[in-house]
């Protein structure tokens, strides 16, 4: 008897393990069921002229919810995530209240599971770790290098190690920064803030960190010297990864010139060296995984001096439109993107559902025509923070995108918020 699948994609050049084929997509209950054959749907989405990808996995962002939801929520944040084709989403541990032990995660939970448009993941920060993680935390941090000692640290990653889990490190050096921003602290131009964090502070927090962790994760690279450095652990064999937002990508200090303190970003804008070296981190592998680091303010936040404004710049929804254009530009090649953008977040995360197409995965799609180039402009972006860095680029949106087989959305939202479920998964030490 032959078997009657739900959803039926077709005409599609879809990216498979094996790279782009021409290829239909049978879906059932949200899985992947098979690939090309005779079979029957009960619905068919035509994809003629159309790429299909593995939905985005975005391992770093911050929705603000509970806390600072003027700025951001679950249900926004996650629309935003699902108009730019990012189908999981990994938030961070700095809401308030901060993600600091079970009380507080499961009230996280809770606002996620009922207002998400995708699904995701909800890291645990440095509290009452073996609590966090027996809750389900997907890793702990990021870390914030910069706010602990070293002797504190040195506890926190033992800590983690005991209890199984991926450490997550934001990799400022503390006393580098300290006694960088007291030398410049008198001055006000915006550029003065990527001197009072220079790219010393990042390259001895990520050499600390190596010497103090078997396996670790080093959040949002900026600079050279950082890349240098995990280069040569990885050539050794320890078990380190590191992700790379598009702002440190697109944006050097040359920047600030006309974004001024919209561009402050924690670690901050490097100068054209560190952005070129970055793009051939990402092109060659070293540097594992993109990431948005989506850390949404409002306008009127971000407009005051360079030393009071917020750091961080809203992206979870042009992540993947501004990478798609940097493969239509040969800057990237599909394969990397794909790569970078869902098969490896999948693996570094323990995330054993997601990340490619596949007979068995969750049936995470994004259909797009990369022939269809607009620009990005904040009024039809989803962020509650109402503004972007990236006004006016060139980019590729997705024409649709599905979650566990369903269109979330294809220019409008198509599904009830808390559609999207909680991955309760973390890699463990091996």
């Amino acid at each position: 008897m032959a078997i009657s699948y739900n959803l039926l994609i077709k005409n599609g050049r879809v990216y498979t393990s094996v790279g782009l084929k021409s290829i239909d997509i049978w879906i059932k209950n949200g899985k992947i069921s098979s690939l090309g054959g005779p079979h029957h749907a009960e619905e068919t989405i035509n994809a003629r002229g159309m790429l299909v990808l593995p939905g985005a996995i975005d391992v770093h962002v911050h929705f603000r919810e509970p806390g600072a939801t003027y700025k951001e929520n679950w249900e926004s944040g996650s629309l935003s995530a699902a108009a730019g084709g990012v189908t999981t989403v990994i938030d961070q541990p700095n809401t308030e209240p901060k993600t600091l032990d079970s009380r507080s995660f499961k009230l996280k939970l809770d606002l996620a599971s009922h207002n998400s448009v995708v699904d995701f993941c909800i890291n645990g920060g440095p509290g009452i770790i073996n609590d966090l993680v027996k809750s389900g935390v997907t890793a702990i941090g990021e870390v914030f290098s910069y706010e602990f000692s070293d002797i504190e640290l040195q506890k926190i990653l033992k800590e983690v190690e005991t209890a199984h889990a991926l450490p997550t490190i934001h990799s400022e050096d503390r006393e580098v920064v300290e006694q960088e921003t007291e030398a410049w602290k008198h001055l006000h131009d915006p550029i003065i803030y990527s001197k009072a964090r220079p790219n010393k502070a990042e390259a001895v927090a990520i050499e600390k960190a190596l010497s103090w962790s078997k396996n670790l994760h080093i959040c949002h690279l900026s600079t050279l010297e950082g890349l240098e450095l995990i280069r040569e652990a990885k050539g050794k064999g320890i078990k380190v990864t590191c992700e790379v937002a598009p702002h440190h990508l697109l944006f050097d200090i040359k920047d600030y010139l006309k974004q001024k303190s919209f561009l402050k970003v924690n670690p901050p804008l490097r100068n054209s060296k560190d952005c070129n070296a970055l793009w051939i981190g990402l092109r060659d592998g070293s540097i594992d995984i993109l990431a948005s680091d989506h850390a949404p303010h409002l306008p009127e936040e971000k407009k005051d001096d360079i030393w009071e404004a917020p750091p961080g710049v809203p992206g979870v929804e042009t992540m993947l439109p501004l990478m798609l254009m940097a493969v239509k530009r040969n800057l990237l090649s599909l394969e990397r993107l794909v790569d970078a953008v869902s098969t490896k977040p999948a693996y570094v995360f323990g995330l054993t559902s997601k990340g490619s197409i596949e007979v068995g995965k969750d049936a995470d799609l994004v259909v797009v025509d990369s022939k269809r180039i607009s620009q990005i402009n904040a009024d039809r972006l989803h962020s509650r923070a109402d503004w972007t860095p990236y006004e006016g680029k060139p980019a590729i949106f997705p024409q649709m995108t599905l979650v566990r087989g369903q269109v979330v959305y294809d220019g409008d939202l198509q599904i009830r918020p808390g559609y999207g479920r909680f991955l309760e998964k973390q890699r463990v030490l091996s």
